[in-house]
């Protein structure tokens, strides 16, 4: 029954932030960035909007995969898939790292 709550609940994970990842990719909905959530209400009027959304639609991608991996482990119990995971966590701080000092130099120019 404990297994079974916490498929669910991953599942449940994975799908959120594939429609979050979705919606971010078309603009549509609220910016989920930091950003964009700590900028002031003039600077929010002004900013291109555009890097953030796509930055936040891949994070919410690479979450999504991260997430089903996890759950594909526990279904089948396969640990390797939990290697994985870690893989794709690693790779989204790292996109994340790289992808605010490109917007940031953007930003800049």
């Amino acid at each position: 029954m404990g297994e079974m709550i916490v498929i669910i609940l991953i599942g449940m994970c994975s799908f959120g932030c594939f429609v979050i990842s979705v919606l971010q990719f078309i603009q549509k909905g609220w910016l989920f960035n930091n950003a964009y959530i700590y900028a002031s209400q003039e600077e929010k009027g002004t900013m291109d909007k555009t890097p953030y959304y796509r930055q936040s639609a891949v994070v919410f991608a690479l979450l999504t995969v991260m997430f089903f991996c996890v759950f594909m482990g526990v279904v089948f119990k396969k640990e390797w898939l939990f290697v994985l995971e870690g893989i794709f966590l690693v790779v989204t701080v790292i996109y994340v790292v790289l992808s605010s000092i490109t917007i940031a130099k953007q930003k800049k120019t």
